[in-house]
């Protein structure tokens, strides 16, 4: 019999959480010896890369922003995951062909439209600041996907039949919040910018302050300090200019004097002596004269 109830439920579980989809179908095959489910989830390697790849898959569901980035990288491979679950699905049913092939594309359109809708609400829950909703929505994924892979296990149609409610309402849901969501983003990124210039602001007034801090006085007893220090300074010039007068007023006030090193005496001009000379042998004659 062709399981087109658990091809589709799989597909919107491996939309959700490709890995936990694939470890849940594979432990309930390899331990519950469930005949519908193939052997070749039942396989260690596939378990093994199934539960690290999970792991992965949980803490990065719980980090906001980053949630986004994961889900964005897997947007091209939990849709191959839900076709390859459908195509095993069909051969271990012995299906042909052509219902090989229906049987991948129901799988993979069935996670490419549930893992829309869970990157949609992703999106939306991280427009808010607190990361709380991440992990409480993250913790949801991971058991809905659990619980409803195991009830389709048992349970086919029934749980082909909630898996089509939820993705209908979750689709619905999406569409009605979409510029809920746009509204949300355009708020954070509004508040981030204003954070950012008030910062700036501060940054700035906090500057001011400083450089008023050092250049102006504070005080009266600063203020004192500079006025006396101007008035010692007014003070020191002004004596510098009574005491230093020009070269100009030494100059006029300073009376004219004689060269006398231009006279020269009769008697030295006679002898050849140089200019200069006169003024010397006047004063030895007066000398001589005194003491005579």
């Amino acid at each position: 019999m062709f399981p087109v109830s658990l091809i589709f439920t799989s597909g919107v579980a491996s939309g959700v959480n490709s890995y936990a989809a694939v470890l849940v179908l594979g432990l309930l095959g390899r331990f519950g010896h469930i005949a519908a489910i193939p052997p070749v989830l039942e396989r260690p390697s596939v378990l093994a890369a199934a539960a690290a790849l999970y792991i992965g898959q949980f803490v990065v569901g719980k980090i906001p922003m980053l949630d986004s980035v994961w889900d964005v990288v897997h947007t091209a491979l939990r849709p191959v995951v839900g076709g390859a679950v459908g195509v095993v699905m069909a051969q271990h049913a012995q299906a042909n062909s052509a219902a090989t092939i229906a049987a991948a594309a129901l799988g993979g359109g069935a996670a490419l439209a549930s893992h829309v809708v869970k990157t949609s609400m992703r999106v939306g829950i991280n427009a808010s600041p607190e990361p709380f909703s991440n992990i409480v929505a993250s913790l949801l994924e991971d058991l809905g996907v659990i619980g409803l892979v195991s009830f389709a296990v048992f349970h086919p149609v029934a749980a082909a039949t909630v898996a089509s409610v939820v993705l209908a309402a979750g689709i619905t849901l999406i569409a009605l919040l979409a510029s809920r969501i746009r509204r949300g983003w355009r708020r954070r990124r509004d508040a981030r910018l204003r954070r950012r210039s008030s910062g700036d602001r501060m940054a700035g007034g906090g500057l001011s302050l400083r450089r008023q801090d050092v250049t102006l006085p504070t005080g009266p007893a600063t203020a004192s300090r500079a006025a006396t220090s101007r008035l010692r300074s007014h003070d020191c010039s002004r004596g510098r200019s009574l005491h230093a007068p020009n070269s100009s007023s030494m100059a006029s006030l300073t009376p004219p004097r004689a060269d006398r090193s231009a006279a020269v005496s009769p008697m030295a001009a006679r002898q050849g002596a140089p200019p200069g000379t006169g003024s010397l042998f006047l004063r030895v004659r007066l000398a001589i004269i005194r003491s005579g």
